[in-house]
């Protein structure tokens, strides 16, 4: 009954920006790492940016440091994506992903859900 919900996707031109929201359901958002990938039209699905449980934490792909900024609001279950100065090598189905491990005498299970995807496409 998790549910991951991707939203602002669209069609947008070359130097805009585009901010993707993902609304979680289903898990005590506050304990997953939240992470999102990007698929580009034929290539394989990467990790584009991630952040910590708490949002203490960021990392992001060498590709989109300093473009994308990605936040979360543990109040709101929601983790966001802001994407600025937008390319059109950024044209992807954008993915988000909640990941946690739960730890049970001495053994790790991994927790990975997924949303849906939101198309965003960069084009003038």
């Amino acid at each position: 009954q998790v549910q991951l919900v991707e939203s602002g996707g669209g069609l947008v031109q070359p130097g805009r920006p585009l901010r993707l929201s993902c609304a979680a359901s289903g898990l005590t958002f506050s304990t997953y790492v939240m992470n999102w990938y990007r698929q580009p039209p034929g290539k394989d699905r990467d990790l584009v940016a991630t952040i910590t449980s708490t949002g203490g934490s960021t990392n992001y792909a060498d590709s989109v440091k300093g473009q994308f900024t990605i936040s979360r609001d543990n109040a709101k279950n929601t983790v966001y994506l802001q994407m600025n100065s937008l390319k059109p090598e950024d044209t992807a189905v954008y993915y988000c992903n909640a990941f946690s491990l739960s730890r049970r005498l001495g053994v790790a299970y991994p927790n990975d859900y997924w949303g849906q995807g939101t198309q965003v496409t960069v084009s003038s």
